[in-house]
């Protein structure tokens, strides 16, 4: 049976618990983290770029000169895209990017990404997080305490606004619900840390 320790907020080592194997240790298919980063990003595309063909363009509703005997070019609106002022040729328009992935292929690629955490060792369980109110100053020294260094990612079971605010102005240190943990952030941070209520909160949801 897998099992990890429990720390306190001083890295010392108050207990363990057990991980359930079918989440925390499967086979990584890094193909399918692929997949499905690829799908955060693009859904996170806006598509809002637009521009205005010949047809949108204001003005141009007469033709600037007679067909013929004029020495000069045919033209038939001063909005052609040939010249200044005039529409675009093929331009973009809004438009829509997103697209879903099975769910199976999504729950696959979350339960690589922890796997993957926890065997890089990047997967801390504290026996809890408790700030009287919120301290910027607080979080730092708790961080510096658990010797975690480059992207932190802490997983609450519940809102926190406390811990939420702490870390608000701290680099590259985000917060997020279980029930929003997804591949992207997972594979963005170098360090997980939650509590064994949200763990159990995680399994939980991965197991239905």
């Amino acid at each position: 049976m897998l099992s990890l320790d429990i720390i306190d907020i001083n890295r010392n080592v108050v207990g363990k618990t057990e991980l359930k194997e079918e989440i925390f240790d499967v086979k990584v298919k890094e193909h399918l983290i692929h997949q499905v980063v690829v799908m955060q990003m693009t859904n996170r595309r806006q598509g809002t770029s637009s521009t205005k063909n010949r047809a949108m363009v204001r003005g141009g509703g007469i033709k600037p000169w007679r067909q013929k005997g004029t020495g000069r070019a045919r033209a038939g609106s001063i909005r052609s895209p040939l010249w200044r002022g005039g529409g675009i040729i093929f331009g973009p328009t809004p438009k829509s990017y997103n697209y879903k992935l099975p769910k199976k292929v999504r729950r696959s690629a979350l339960k690589s990404a922890l796997t993957q955490k926890v065997k890089e060792g990047g997967f801390l369980i504290v026996d809890k997080i408790e700030l009287e109110e919120p301290r910027t100053k607080e979080m730092i020294s708790i961080l510096r305490n658990l010797k975690v260094k480059g992207r932190v990612l802490f997983i609450l079971s519940e809102e926190n606004s406390n811990i939420e605010l702490s870390v608000r102005n701290i680099p590259y240190v985000n917060v997020l619900k279980f029930a929003g943990l997804n591949v992207y952030d997972l594979i963005l941070c170098n360090t997980v840390i939650c509590t064994e209520a949200t763990l159990r909160g995680i399994e939980e949801v991965l197991s239905i």
